[in-house]
This record gives C-alpha cells, structure tokens and sequence, in this order.
C-alpha cells in the first residue's frame, strides 16, 4: 500500500527537507568560485544577488509562516460579531413569521427575504475575512517567487551568447557579434556556473513549497522550476558540444 505524502509540517522536520542555511552556503561557495575565476563579471553580480535573496529567505519564509495574531483576533471579533448579527436577523425573521404569520403574506415575504439578503451578505463578509490572511501571505510570497523567476532570466540572458558552435567553425565576426574573450575551457566553466546558478535558485524556490500547502504557491514554485530547468537544459547542450570539441582535438 502506498504512503501518503509527507504536509509540509512533517516534512520540515525529516531528513528530505531542504535546509535554507545549507542551501545559502552553496550559494556564497558559488559566488566566491565565480569572482575568483571572472572577477568583477556581470555573473558575479547576479550571484551576488542571488546571495542576497537567499540570505533573506528564511527571514521570509518564517514571517509568512508566522501567524498575524493582530489580523486573526480581529477576525475572531468581526467572526463573532457577525455570527451576532446573523442570530439577530434570524430571530426578527421568526418574531416577523409570529407576528404576521398567514394574515399578511407579503409582509411575511419581505421579512423572509430581507433576513435572507442579511445572512447572505454577513456569510460572504465572514468568508473574506477568514481568507484575508492567507491572501496576504499568498501575494507576498508570489513577490518573492516572481524575484527568483528574474534571477532566472538574468542568468539565461549571461549564458545566451556563449555559443560553443562559434569555436568550433571559422566565420569572421560582424560588428554587432559578441566579443569571444574566453577560451573554451572558461567557456565551460561559464556556462557550467549558469547552470548551477539555476538550479539554486529553483531550490531557493522550492522552500516555498516545503513550507506551504497553498495550491497558487505551488503552481508559482512549479513555473520557477521549469524555467530553471529549461535554462539548465540550454546550457548543457552548450558544456556536452565543448565536450565533444575537446574529445575530437584529442582524436
């Protein structure tokens, strides 16, 4: 018989969980690999950023985890004067049924249907209110999601021009082609520190998911990844043609 899957409580405290601290010292590794080999470069900085988002992460993730107790007791209060007021109106419902009972239908009518309209419309204001909280955590985390999903696309755009075909066929250069200042071998590391670069921030990503069991939250986590996964899709075909070069000049 199959298990179910682990909800996000239990799997924050197992051994698959993602640890925010480990996945931050991957990062400071990678940046550090970076600056060392192309100093001062645009990548460098885009690590950098990634850094910095990932040093804030767990900050956010625990505030929207953490209860608003100011929000939820406000909540509580509109809940329960609401819930009085639904009473009330059902009680001059039942006192307008006795006291017109069948002598004056449309009068009983109107009360029934004006303290239908008044449940109606305290129901839905209840329902707001008790959704008001994930709401606001669900667009602040989507902000931090969408953050990621642009450090995405900043390392797709440094990778972008890195062709290995270029070293591999004599052509001359126009002048708009992009200067080829690395050798195929920094070529490789390049597109080989994109690559991971993607992936930690699809990791980064991922924690939202290993905390939260919000069905937008995840659909957010999910398109992270699959971008990243596309980009480190596109720079692997690039390292296995630099491969192949390597392996031909040896031939």
């Amino acid at each position: 018989m199959a298990s179910s899957p682990l909800t996000p409580a239990q799997l924050r405290g197992s051994v698959l969980a993602l640890d925010p601290d480990r996945i931050v010292e991957t990062i400071e590794l990678l940046r550090r690999r970076i600056e060392e080999r192309f100093p001062g470069s645009g990548l460098g900085r885009v690590s950098a950023t990634l850094l910095d988002i990932g040093e804030r992460t767990k900050e956010r993730l625990d505030w929207v985890e953490r209860p608003n107790v100011w929000l939820r007791t406000a909540t509580g209060l509109a809940a329960f004067l609401l819930v009085l007021g639904a009473l009330t109106a059902a009680w001059a419902l039942i006192q307008a049924i006795r006291a017109h009972g069948a002598d004056d239908p449309l009068a009983l009518v109107q009360a029934i249907e004006s303290g239908v309209q008044e449940m109606v419309f305290l129901a839905i204001a209840l329902a707001f209110l008790l959704t008001l909280e994930s709401r606001l955590k669900r667009k602040r985390a989507l902000g931090f999601l969408r953050e990621l999903r642009a450090v995405a696309h900043l390392v797709d755009m440094h990778q972008l021009t890195k062709d290995p075909h270029r070293m591999t066929v004599s052509a001359p250069d126009t002048a708009s082609s992009p200067r080829r200042e690395l050798s195929p071998l920094e070529t490789g590391r390049y597109l080989d520190y994109c690559s991971e670069m993607v992936s930690l921030t699809a990791k980064l990503a991922a924690l939202y998911a290993q905390r939260f069991d919000d069905a937008v939250i995840l659909q957010a986590v999910d398109e992270v990844e699959d971008l990243a996964t596309g980009i480190a899709g596109k720079t692997w075909q690039k390292i296995t043609m630099l491969d192949e070069r390597a392996r031909r000049s040896l031939e």
